[in-house]
């Protein structure tokens, strides 16, 4: 796993403050993400934070929100700040990946179907090998059009287009398993 990095995505108190959230996945969420994490720096693979960023609400930086989740205890090797869905536009990510020569990149974070599923499509896109750790991810329902597809629909719909395509789908397992 030399050539490897930790995607942690979004996993910041901001959503605490979203009408959305909610703790039904949460504790789950919480165990494989920091077995992960913790498997990962036990193996020299860097981790690296990125948080989303917005001009006001809980994801401004002066809401004091946008920080590690309460039960994250790792130190990251470097954090970006980013101002859309995905990880690598105008972040500085592409630079410090391909300037220490990692070409896979395992993603987890918040949200399963947005800034993780869109980072994941992008870095595939840029040529890196990508391993999308579905259970380190979080989200919530979403309604549109008055169907709402639950966290496990979105889950298995992110895993759908994902794999095969632009992820390789593992469990933390798996990915400790290496």
């Amino acid at each position: 796993m030399s050539r490897t990095a930790l995607i942690n995505i979004d996993t910041q108190q901001s959503f605490f403050h979203r009408d959305y959230w909610q703790e039904t996945d949460f504790a789950a969420f919480q165990q494989a993400i920091s077995t992960l994490i913790a498997g990962c720096e036990a193996r020299g693979v860097p981790v690296v934070d990125i948080f989303h960023v917005a001009d006001s609400g809980p994801f401004a930086l002066e809401s004091g929100f946008v920080a590690p989740m309460p039960f994250l205890k790792h130190q990251a090797a470097v954090t970006f700040h980013k101002h859309v869905h995905n990880a690598f536009t105008d972040t500085g990510l592409d630079h410090w990946l391909r300037s220490r020569d990692i070409n896979h990149l395992i993603i987890c974070g918040i949200r399963t179907e947005q800034c993780c599923e869109t980072t994941a499509r992008v870095a595939s896109d840029l040529g890196y090998r990508v391993t999308f750790v579905s259970e380190a991810t979080l989200t919530f329902p979403m309604t549109h059009k008055g169907v709402t597809l639950d966290c496990n629909a979105l889950r298995h719909r992110t895993e759908t287009v994902l794999e095969g395509r632009f992820a390789a789908i593992k469990t933390v397992h798996e990915i400790l398993e290496l």
